[in-house]
């Protein structure tokens, strides 16, 4: 399993945004995200640090890889 560092939801969020993502809008203390083609959406919360299994499963519902996603970093 791919080493993932600490990274807060704000800095996800720019991450994402790289990817192609938008910002849809905010619910509370979460960003909503979506992208053209895609059937999820992607609920980010603005915490200051994400856990590795949140930010695992957003990679994945991304439809991204680890890789990729450090790639971005």
């Amino acid at each position: 399993m791919s080493y993932l560092p600490r990274i807060s939801g704000k800095d996800a969020v720019k991450i994402f945004e790289k990817a192609g993502w938008r910002i849809r809008g905010q619910v509370g203390s979460h960003t909503v995200m979506t992208k053209e083609g895609e059937t999820v959406n992607l609920t980010v919360p603005n915490h200051k640090e994400l856990g590795t299994g949140i930010l695992r499963k957003l990679i994945r519902f991304s439809g991204m890889t680890v890789e990729e996603f450090k790639a971005l970093l």
